[in-house]
């Protein structure tokens, strides 16, 4: 066996660490296997497959593009082109194909092929009412750059937020430094600026973000999703006003009844799919605790956490043209954390600092979130369709904080021996204390109709939406680097005292058209605008979006985007609240304008069917509000103003490199910075001179320059049915500095997050399986067992810092880390419908 440690990576700065956490805890031969699954080219499955093509038709006779046909109960899945054909290189001798396509029927056909030569199977797919709205979507027309997720993936890969926006943490042009949270950042915009979408009702989600670990359960339920779109910018008009992305997940109609159960470790679900003669029912309900995985953490002492999700979509067609569903979430967590005491050690290899604290209290952070929707389609005629979504959202968040800290800070030289004491830098004491509540209640309705005119499809909305929002906010910090002191005696200096309370009711007015024009067989023009007011800013904003797809003469594989358009974003909440606590009066929509360009091109290479997807992209952020990230909680500068610019490159490659098993692997690129206005800060020079300075252009605080993510599946050469799920991230270093409202001071860093997670799986219900039991066989459609290692290399990744100061205010940042490597083992069990 090779030896790794020759090889010239390991001098590499980027390599070091992993190859010396290797090396340290998992040994020269499982280093070696996780490197082989990456590097080397996968085995054959020539025998027993097959070529497999078709053409799919409505019953109308025309041609249709958009299907999705999927091979059941594997990965392997295409689509028809514009010119309603597919084709599949490798598939079963025997299978069962799914064609679904929004707005049509789905249809499941068992064939029989052969070996020897091509097989041609040709299918008619018949009109559904549901979808109404969907009707005209095929994946040429999906959007500008709304790339499809397949959801079964999240079932596969290990993760351990156990939230279905996990899967979309490996999207280029996403970024992720915490796998506690469900939230993400994408092209330089914080957690605010995404949209979610679930099934055309836009969700909220609660505010009070902090330490990554309250919303440890993402409001989509992976078992329920049929489609998922996800954009990282440049979306059309029909969605909404936010400036970063969009998520649009539609729950799909089942076809048959469904049963579907998984438990683990940290978590358990189950799903319920059931079809009726012209209704269905959808239900899920998932729990997760993070305890165990929070049980390694600097921060000695009780940790109680719990989530959980409750899901109900029920729909019905009420005669022929016309359909109700209803929609209902219920999503909760809990957060007590009893700490006792904390040992860090920070500094460098010369300079070891460690941080002791005794701890004396508790915290406690809790949300519960509601949504319920009822919605009307109505189909007019053949080309023309009503929807109707009307929606609530209520949200009830608490922060509780009534901590008291006695701390000191050692110097180590790192050449004593463990165990020996080193000189004290520093003693003190510290207490912080919040009691926040904040109450959200959304309330949605809008009227959405779309026309098929000729070669184009309109559609256009109105939308009300009222907010009402009521927070309390009550927190202080007390801080005494003198000696231990105790409440009552010493020097306290008393922070980031707030006291008030804020009541917010805004009024919404929104609305869009848009236009989907087919030029030519090969050129798509996507064109809309959307006008936004708000009673708060009182302003009216004008949005106009275009994009243009281009497929070069008569090649299907190669497909060309570009996209332009103006993106405003009027405040919520967050970012009217100042430091203070105080509400800005005078605050201001922020606005972006785009301008991005993309290429998708697939080709056959390295023996499967390779895609490669490329980005490159330009924001001029004109209006921006400033903020900076206060141990993950998204602190708004509300009195200041901005402007600034964020500019990349995102490239992925992906294809099944293993029978029926998608791998990924993708690189973003990345900066984003921006300019206060009328910012400037006092300075002294050499000789006690003073002047002023102006900062000009700063790093936003999420300029993140790199992003590398690796989603990799193999199968065991021995036992196909054994199967390997690796994924791999490293996202570069991120601005930081120390609290206060100086913007100018984040000139320190968040190390790089780098993390390997890998996971094994075996289906016993799996057809290519030599053997299976008579029971799984007769009961079970699927049932797999996944045994999986989180960081695997058990990297130290740093979420945030806790700032301490001395006698002497000099400023110490500590870092506080992330979860430590954890095994994790869960069983998923599919039922057969009967």
């Amino acid at each position: 066996m090779p030896d790794l440690k020759n090889l010239n990576l390991k001098n590499h700065y980027l390599f070091q660490p992993f190859l010396k956490e290797l090396n340290r805890f998992a040994g020269k031969y499982l280093y070696f296997i996780v490197l082989l699954l990456i590097l080397l080219s996968q085995e054959s499955f020539a025998q027993g497959v097959t070529t497999l093509k078709g053409e799919v038709r409505s019953a109308n006779g025309e041609l249709i593009s958009g299907v999705t046909v999927k091979v059941k109960n594997t990965r392997l899945i295409t689509q028809s082109n514009k010119s309603g054909s597919y084709l599949f290189n490798s598939v079963p001798l025997k299978v069962a194909l799914i064609f679904s396509r929004l707005g049509y029927k789905s249809l499941t056909l068992e064939a029989g092929l052969l070996s020897a030569q091509e097989n041609i199977q040709d299918v008619t797919l018949f009109p559904e009412i549901q979808s109404l709205d969907e009707v005209h979507i095929t994946e040429k027309f999906n959007g500008s750059n709304l790339v499809s997720v397949d959801p079964a993936q999240f079932q596969s890969f290990p993760h351990a937020s156990g939230s279905f926006e996990s899967l979309i943490k490996n999207m280029p042009g996403v970024s992720e430094n915490n796998e506690l949270s469900s939230q993400y950042s994408v092209r330089g915009g914080n957690f605010d600026e995404n949209l979610v979408y679930l099934n055309d009702i836009e969700i909220f989600r609660p505010l009070l973000i902090h330490s990554g670990q309250q919303e440890g359960l993402g409001v989509i339920n992976p078992d329920l999703a049929g489609t998922v779109r996800f954009s990282a910018g440049g979306f059309e008009a029909r969605y909404g006003d936010k400036l970063s992305s969009v998520l649009d997940v539609k729950y799909a109609r089942p076809d048959t009844f469904s049963l579907e159960a998984s438990v683990g470790l940290l978590g358990s679900s189950v799903t319920l799919k059931m079809p009726f003669k012209n209704s269905y029912l959808l239900a899920g309900i998932r729990n997760k605790s993070n305890q165990s995985l929070l049980s390694r953490q600097d921060i000695k002492g009780d940790y109680t956490t719990g989530f959980s999700d409750y899901q109900l979509l029920y729909d019905k067609d009420i005669g022929t043209k016309l359909s109700v569903s209803f929609f209902g979430n219920y999503n909760k967590g809990n957060l007590l954390i009893s700490p006792d005491n904390r040992e860090s050690e920070f500094g460098t290899s010369d300079e070891v600092l460690r941080l002791f604290v005794n701890y004396d209290g508790k915290e406690t952070d809790h949300y519960k979130a509601l949504t319920s929707a009822l919605t009307l389609a109505y189909r007019a005629s053949n080309t023309l369709n009503f929807k109707w979504i009307n929606s609530v959202a209520g949200i009830t968040e608490g922060e509780n904080f009534n901590l008291l800290g006695w701390y000191s800070i050692d110097q180590w030289d790192g050449k004593i021996f463990p165990g020996k004491a080193g000189s004290v830098m520093g003693r003190g004491s510290g207490f912080n204390f919040a009691d926040n509540k904040l109450k959200s209640l959304i309330y949605n309705t809008e009227l959405r109709i779309y026309k098929r005119v000729n070669k184009s499809f309109f559609e256009m909305g109105v939308r009300f939406q009222s907010d009402q929002l009521n927070d309390r906010i009550n927190e202080y910090t007390a801080n005494d680097s003198t000696g231990y002191s105790v409440p009552g005696s010493g020097n306290w200096v008393y922070s980031e005292l707030t006291d008030e309370q804020n009541s917010v009711s805004i009024r919404r007015i929104s609305g869009f058209l848009q236009n989907t024009f087919n030029m030519s067989p090969y050129l798509t023009l996507v064109s809309g605008i959307r006008a936004n007011y708000n009673s708060f800013t009182s302003e009216t904003l004008i949005s106009p979006r275009a994009s243009l797809l281009y497929y070069p003469g008569n090649v299907d594989e190669f497909l060309l985007r570009f996209s332009a358009g103006s993106y405003a974003q009027a405040p919520f909440y967050r970012e009217l609240r100042n430091f203070n606590g105080t509400l800005n009066k005078d605050a201001k929509s922020q606005r972006s304008y785009q301008l991005l360009t993309g290429a998708d091109y697939m080709f056959n290479g390295l023996g499967t069917r390779l895609k490669v997807t490329s980005e490159l992209y330009y924001k001029f952020l004109t209006k921006l509000t400033p903020y900076k990230i206060d141990n993950l909680k998204i602190k708004y500068l509300a009195n200041q103003s901005s402007r600034g610019y964020a500019a990349g490159a995102d490239f992925i490659l992906s294809g099944n490199f293993a029978k029926n098993l998608e791998s990924s692997f993708r690189v973003s690129f990345m900066k984003t910075e921006e300019d206060i206005k009328d910012d400037s800060y006092t300075s002294t020079d050499g000789a006690g001179n003073q002047f002023r300075v102006w900062p000009g252009y700063l790093k936003r605080p999420s300029d993140q320059r790199i992003n590398l993510g690796i989603l990799f599946q193999d199968r065991l050469m021995q036992n196909p049915t054994y199967k390997v799920h690796l994924s791999l991230i490293y996202a570069s270093a991120l601005p930081v500095g120390p609290p206060g409202m100086d913007r100018y001071r984040d000139v320190f860093k968040i190390p790089a997050y780098k993390r390997v997670d890998i996971g094994f799986s075996k289906d016993f219900a799996d057809p290519e399986s030599k053997r299976i039991p008579a029971f799984i066989k007769r009961y079970f459609q699927s049932l797999s067992a996944h045994a999986e290692i989180f960081n695997l290399l058990n990297i130290k990744n740093t979420v945030s810092y806790l700032w301490i100061e001395d006698v002497s205010t000099n400023q110490y940042a500590v870092p506080n880390y992330l979860t430590y490597r954890k095994f994790n083992f869960r069983i998923i069990a599919k039922l057969k419908s009967r």
